[in-house]
């Protein structure tokens, strides 16, 4: 296996990893980071959540910026704020013994006059969401004209949450001598269209299998029942699970809210995170489930997004996942830092065939839970 060393990571930002105790390059680190540090090319990288794509576009993008240079020279666009959050946030920490690389993140839902002082200091690193950078760029807010390396994080997310005119509009504003890293767990037609018109035709691609996001330390179950019955069977599971902490998800926002609703109601401590939620509420939920205040989270996959909470014993599906990267996604909440874990589906009759579906696309195992 190749160390970070190997694959070309400085000595400081390997020291700040360290720190991080992140020592072994997962596959997609392995094979994107010698390509990105060492070539001017596009990149494609074909990853699901949980993989490492944040280390593996970051690391090569902070060493490559000059820090003497007080410019924008990266920039990354993400489907919402608190996957924005969490990459300035892992970035800041990669940097800790590096020269000074100040990294900023702007998105919606916060004060835009306040993130334009922000950016009036010097900056190296944008992380934004497409829609507030859309408002930046249109206020002569960012300058972006000395941008070497534009980064589409999660690409497909950004797409079927309604971004593609933004996104357009966007890299065609950043200057035209730039590489563009695209990640994206799915290859949907918008994203071949961005690629056919932004990328050159020399890009490079890696896709890693979705079996290798799984974690071992997960436990894969499901319970059958009808539908009627799914909240007095996650009343039950949730009386045998009292001590320990876990996310619940949902497919919609209404199914969110009234979960949560139904929760409280019979006395549990429960916070519910959705995208209509405005940011000081979402916020005061993390807050509550973060101090563990609370030990249960209802949450929808696209909210959920970005969101980084250490010892959870157990992740609900409540709903199945519309997409096989959802479970995946889902499911890599659990069983952190070699911890055991327990992703459990609640499923109907009709919906069986999903779980077969999960077991042959993830290579995994999904047992019935007695």
């Amino acid at each position: 296996m190749s160390t970070f060393s190997e694959l070309g990571i400085s000595k400081q930002l390997i020291k700040g990893l360290n720190e991080l105790s992140i020592f072994d390059p997962t596959d997609i680190q392995r094979s994107a980071i010698p390509l990105l540090l060492n070539s001017t090319a596009d990149f494609i990288g074909q990853a699901q959540t949980g993989t490492g794509k944040t280390a593996a576009f970051g690391l090569p993008l902070l060493q490559n910026i000059d820090a003497s240079k007080s410019e924008v020279q990266g920039l990354i666009i993400a489907p919402t704020r608190e996957l924005c959050q969490q990459i300035a946030k892992q970035l800041f920490k990669f940097t800790k013994y590096t020269e000074k690389i100040f990294i900023e993140s702007v998105y919606g839902g916060a004060d835009i006059n306040n993130q334009i002082q922000r950016l009036k200091r010097p900056t190296h690193v944008v992380v934004a969401t497409p829609g507030r950078l859309m408002d930046l760029i249109k206020r002569d807010a960012v300058d972006l004209s000395r941008v070497k390396h534009v980064v589409l994080d999660e690409a497909d997310e950004m797409l079927s949450m309604g971004f593609k005119q933004d996104i357009h509009y966007i890299l065609g504003y950043v200057p035209i001598e730039k590489s563009v890293w695209l990640f994206s767990a799915t290859m949907p037609e918008g994203i071949k269209e961005i690629i056919r018109k932004f990328l050159r035709k020399d890009a490079q691609k890696v896709e890693v299998d979705r079996s290798t996001g799984i974690n071992s330390n997960v436990t894969h179950e499901f319970i059958l029942c009808k539908s009627k019955d799914k909240l007095p069977e996650l009343l039950h599971f949730l009386a045998y699970h009292e001590e320990e902490r876990g996310m619940i998800f949902c497919q919609t926002k209404r199914t969110a809210r009234t979960l949560a609703k139904q929760l409280l109601s019979k006395n549990l401590e429960v916070e519910v995170i959705e995208g209509d939620m405005g940011q000081r509420d979402r916020d005061k939920a993390m807050r509550k489930f973060k101090s563990e205040k609370v030990d249960l989270l209802v949450t929808t996959d696209i909210a959920a997004r970005g969101i980084d909470v250490r010892g959870l014993s157990f992740v609900v599906h409540y709903e199945l996942p519309q997409q096989t990267e959802y479970y995946t996604h889902r499911s890599g909440r659990t069983g952190r830092a070699g911890l055991k874990g327990n992703s459990v589906l609640f499923v109907t009759d009709r919906e069986k065939e999903q779980i077969y579906s999960l077991q042959k696309e993830l290579k995994i195992k999904i047992q019935p839970l007695n």
